[in-house]
């Protein structure tokens, strides 16, 4: 694996997914991404997929004969997914505490004001996922963006996206940097979140 340098004061990368029982429930997802929103994550990367049993299979291969494997695998394939590439501060570790603790009974008494805690239905349908560590996160994006050069983010985008000025398209669902040449652009909100 090609070793990325980063600078000190970079935006690090998470992958969120935001599961079936939420996609299935228009105003749910809505205040998933709200969520995402309104706790200044940049929202690098897009897309919303039906899984393949295959690739669900192969990303969840850690669990494999494990109890709850194969009912996982049913849900994470049974509709359409949210796929997003966060960018943060500490975005790892700010999406997880967003989220809750896993375990659906546990972020109702623990954290109930998290996704999960709020919005989580069982531990399989509990909303969202996040990665883990950076090189889950690395591993997580690669799996769902295999077109995105994590590299050519940190070398182009990442450091605009850190300076600012910051544009977020409501139609597409994504941050950008803000063109200067361009101060009005239609469609695109000026978002004030700076990280130096």
């Amino acid at each position: 694996m090609t070793s990325i340098f980063r600078s000190p004061q970079a935006l690090q990368l998470t992958l969120a997914l935001i599961k079936p029982d939420a996609v299935a429930h228009p105003l749910i997802l809505e205040a998933v991404h709200q969520q995402i929103l309104s706790n200044k994550f940049f929202i690098v990367r897009k897309r919303e997929l039906r899984w393949k049993k295959e690739d669900c299979q192969r990303f969840y291969q850690e669990h494999e004969g494990r109890f709850f494997y194969q009912r996982l695998v049913e849900f994470m394939t049974s509709g359409p997914i949210q796929a997003y590439i966060l960018a943060h501060k500490d975005a790892i570790q700010l999406w997880r505490t967003l989220m809750g603790p896993t375990r659906v009974f546990r972020a109702r008494h623990m954290a109930p004001d998290s996704i999960r805690g709020s919005l989580g239905l069982t531990d399989t349908r509990n909303t969202t996922h996040g990665s883990d560590s950076v090189v889950s996160a690395s591993r997580e994006i690669a799996a769902f963006f295999p077109d995105f050069s994590e590299q050519r983010w940190y070398e182009k985008e990442e450091p605009q996206l850190r300076r600012g000025p910051v544009c977020y398209s409501p139609e597409e669902g994504i941050h950008c940097a803000a063109k200067e040449e361009i101060p009005n652009q239609p469609g695109l909100q000026h978002s004030s979140t700076s990280f130096l």
